[in-house]
């Protein structure tokens, strides 16, 4: 009798880790589709395939469904921000403005030290 029990536990204890690897290597798949990403077939096909791999780029999807959040896409800047700012490109240009306009008045104050200790 007991070792029925002991083969029963030994096909349990096999299907439950079978299932839980199938389990763990969903959770990707999951948190791209409760995030709507636009790449969730893939992220789901890739964690299958890490099955085959014995999960070496299972973190990579991780890091790939997470990325992307909701309402702001793939940039780590809010929409509703780099609207009221403006465009995104022409906020940087502005920037460097900015700072190519202080470049040259520490350039003109350099230069005016340097003639002063002449």
């Amino acid at each position: 009798m007991l070792d029925y029990f002991a083969l029963f536990l030994v096909f349990f204890v096999f299907i439950v880790i079978f299932y839980g690897i199938i389990v763990v290597h969903d959770i990707p798949y999951e948190i791209a589709v409760h995030r709507d990403h636009p790449h969730q077939d893939a992220i789901h096909v890739a964690g299958w395939i890490s099955l085959f791999t014995l999960g070496a780029i299972w973190p990579f999807l991780w890091i790939w469904a997470t990325l992307y959040k909701p309402g702001v896409g793939w940039g780590m800047v809010n929409k509703e921000s780099s609207m009221v700012n403006g465009n995104v490109d022409n906020q940087y240009e502005s920037q460097i403005a900015d700072l190519q306009k202080q470049v040259a008045v520490l350039n003109e104050r350099q230069a005016q030290l340097d003639k002063g200790e002449k």
